[in-house]
């Protein structure tokens, strides 16, 4: 069990905040005198407190990879966040997964029929034109990495994960912010 100290000056330390995503530095917290050392540093903008061990490479909670995407639907933007999240945590395969079935849901929220196979959601994406040129690498990369987690006996690294993210993060744009940025046409 280890006891903690409060510390008004310690060390300052630059970190991107598991809660509010900001590039902040602090100088105020926590820390444990025994070894294994950790430490508590408190965000200055959300107040938060970020909790680092393993010699600072460990950081709960993590960041969580992406951006915000502005426009999406709520329920595509839940799924979103909740693919961003399982990383901030060390879920990658789960990660994995949930960008996989963003793509189901971005198609059904496109028009596409719900309850089909899911490589029709795919195409259906390709073919109504929601797919940016040169894109359909991008979404089959997602079904297949998605494939593999799903279907196979095998985790996901992080890598894969904030890979799939990007990727995804860069069709919600395509599709929903980039085109609610245009003013709507006089009529």
């Amino acid at each position: 069990m280890h006891t903690w100290q409060n510390v008004q000056s310690m060390h300052a330390k630059e970190f991107t905040c598991g809660f509010c995503g900001r590039a902040v530095a602090s100088d105020r917290g926590y820390f444990t005198g025994q070894m294994p050392q950790a430490f508590i540093y408190i965000c200055p903008n959300c107040k938060c407190p970020s909790y680092f061990f393993d010699q600072g490479k460990i950081q709960v909670p993590g960041v969580t990879p992406g951006n915000e995407v502005r426009s999406v639907p709520d329920d595509v933007n839940a799924l979103y966040r909740e693919a961003r999240k399982c990383v901030s945590v060390g879920a990658s395969t789960a990660a994995v997964l949930a960008c996989r079935k963003l793509l189901m849901s971005i198609a059904v929220a496109q028009g596409a029929d719900a309850g089909t196979s899911f490589i029709s959601y795919v195409n259906y994406l390709a073919e109504k034109g929601f797919v940016p040129p040169n894109g359909r690498g991008w979404v089959d990369h997602i079904r297949n990495k998605g494939n593999e987690a799903n279907h196979e006996i095998l985790l996901m690294s992080q890598g894969d994960a904030e890979e799939l993210i990007l990727f995804s993060e860069m069709l919600l744009k395509f599709i929903y912010e980039f085109p609610a940025r245009v003013p709507a046409p006089n009529a």
